[in-house]
């Protein structure tokens, strides 16, 4: 698609600065992932996800970062890593010692409590095994994937997963999905078909050509182990697409978990939630599988917010170079129009993007939108000046009435500088009320984009805690009222790309002292909670009183 033209800037102040102070705080451990200055296979270039989590629930986010390898053989330090947060701006490397140290081609990650004893959980993807870590509450982790029924007999490509209690039975379940059937051993070399060029260039080849594999359903049995319930539940019957992020959120306003999956160069999935174990695929009837012209993009991360404040969750989809990220609106039921033109974003083409968040950077209470980029072809960049493997960020300000516009300079020298980016997250680390980024550069060290609002604009965090629903309450659904105005949100295990957002839901109120938030726990019960005051970190655990809902 070729780029719209730019229209006048707004002019308008901008009070969100960024600042990567990754390295002075401590995040020092490059993300490995195949060889920096050529690809020869699709595994080396997908890279992976990062989390924000509170995995000692002390109150302050801690960080998570996945990790590759290289396929001429393993690499010192490569490894996934944990960073415990020490208040002060800092954090300290304490894989070894949480028994997290794993070698492996890592993809995703999500979070999420799946035993329900207050600590949260770590489900990872790669391309081999997937792994459960179970969180002992003690600073530790071990691997529970075989004791927990999680392995599998074959090789696979994980790619997205989120955790989701899709019956509302007060356990997470697990949805995973696949890339691809890939072999590296059997793989095609580079150049060998029209699948293996990139503009008359040799490069690795895919995701045409590769099998596809559906996703897999994992119900959770309540004791630590879960069930493969793909097929009675209608999951497998989704085939022939090259699944990316998944995030399960209530699209349709009905009180029940959906699951929408970001594909590559293929029709994306909605799954929509049957109330009764089942799903129904409705990706293309819904209008969320392809661009308004019909087309498939190269789908790879996923944000999801209500843009408009209309109380209804939409879909920000990030795609190749040549073509531009695109946002669906949601008329409420999971019907979306494709409104990427309309809205502003179709003057960016330039990058390849993945990272992604309908996020408000500058606390004005509305949701603006940030991408990370990075390119897949380190051969191309040194002979077309055209393509860049190293790539900025991307930041579009939510002007109002559904309107963005890219700022170029206005947020701060973070955004601009070049990296070959590909997960992010977004989450408070410092608890100032502002919403900071953490970002995987591969083969580089991960960025930590340190947020510094100026101005006067209020916010307000909400921490949940579930009872009868889940205890992590992902899939819980806080409405705020704030100066006339109203935003919802989901408490979700992944999004943007491949990533974990820190489980706290944080609102800007822009000038509103006090806000009323309406909750809808995860099993349906509704809680009110009214003229809470701004600017503070709100703990909020399920009540036994909560008005219970209708289940059907």
């Amino acid at each position: 698609m070729q780029a719209r033209p730019r229209g006048k800037p707004s002019g308008l102040a901008f009070d969100a600065k960024f600042t990567d102070i990754g390295r002075s705080a401590g995040l020092i451990h490059p993300t490995i992932y195949g060889e920096p200055d050529h690809k020869n296979y699709i595994l080396e270039t997908i890279g992976c996800g990062c989390a924000f989590i509170d995995y000692d629930r002390d109150g302050w986010i801690d960080i998570f970062v996945l990790c590759g390898t290289r396929l001429a053989g393993p690499v010192e330090g490569a490894t996934n890593r944990l960073y415990k947060n020490n208040r002060d701006g800092t954090f300290t490397d304490v894989t070894a010692a949480a028994g997290l140290t794993r070698t492996g081609w890592a993809s995703a990650v999500c979070v999420g409590d799946y035993n329900n004893d207050g600590f949260d959980d770590l489900f990872i993807t790669y391309y081999g095994q997937n792994v459960l870590y179970r969180n002992n509450g003690n600073g530790t982790f071990t691997d529970v994937t075989k004791e927990a029924g999680l392995l599998h007999t074959r090789t696979r490509f994980g790619s997205g997963c989120t955790f989701i209690d899709y019956n509302r039975d007060g356990w997470l379940d697990l949805f995973v999905a696949n890339y691809m059937d890939f072999d590296v051993g059997h793989a095609p070399a580079a150049g060998s078909n029209a699948n293996c060029t990139w503009k008359g260039i040799p490069v690795m080849c895919g995701p045409r050509g590769f099998k596809t594999l559906p996703p897999v359903l994992y119900r959770n049995n309540g004791d630590g182990t879960f069930t493969d319930v793909s097929e009675p539940s209608g999951i497998s019957k989704s085939k022939g697409s090259y699944a990316m992020t998944a995030v399960a959120a209530d699209f349709d306003n009905d009180g029940w978990p959906d699951i929408y999956v970001a594909c590559d160069s293929t029709p994306s999935f909605l799954f929509r939630n049957n109330h009764d174990g089942t799903f129904r695929e409705i990706g293309l009837e819904s209008g969320a599988a392809l661009n308004e012209d019909g087309m498939e993009q190269a789908g790879m991360g996923v944000g999801v917010g209500d843009y408009l404040l209309n109380g209804n969750l939409d879909i920000l989809k990030t795609h190749f170079a040549d073509d531009t990220s695109v946002l669906y609106r949601n008329n409420g039921h999971a019907w979306f129009d494709d409104v990427t033109a309309a809205s502003g974003l179709a003057v960016e083409t330039r990058f390849v993007s993945w990272g992604v968040g309908i996020v408000d950077l500058d606390n004005d209470g509305l949701p603006d939108l940030f991408i990370v980029t990075g390119g897949v072809y380190p051969e191309v960049d040194a002979k077309l000046s055209s393509d860049t493997f190293k790539g900025p960020r991307l930041v579009f300000r939510n002007l109002g009435s559904g309107k963005f516009e890219e700022l170029l300079s206005e947020a701060g020298p973070a955004i601009a500088a070049p990296h070959v980016g590909r997960g992010c997250a977004f989450g408070d680390f410092d608890n100032d009320g502002d919403i900071d980024i953490l970002i995987v550069n591969l083969n580089e060290p991960p960025s930590l984009l340190r947020n510094d609002t100026s101005g006067k604009n209020n916010w307000i965090t909400v921490k949940l805690t579930g009872t009868h629903s889940n205890r992590s309450a992902i899939g819980a659904r806080v409405t705020a009222h704030y100066g006339g105005k109203m935003q919802v949100k989901e408490v979700m295990s992944q999004s943007s790309f491949y990533s974990a957002n820190d489980l706290r839901l944080h609102f800007g109120l822009g000038s509103s002292k006090s806000v009323d938030l309406e909750i809808r726990w995860p099993d349906g019960a509704m809680q009110q909670i009214n003229n809470v005051p701004s600017r503070q970190i709100l703990n909020i655990t399920e009540p036994a009183s909560a008005v219970k809902r209708s289940s059907s």
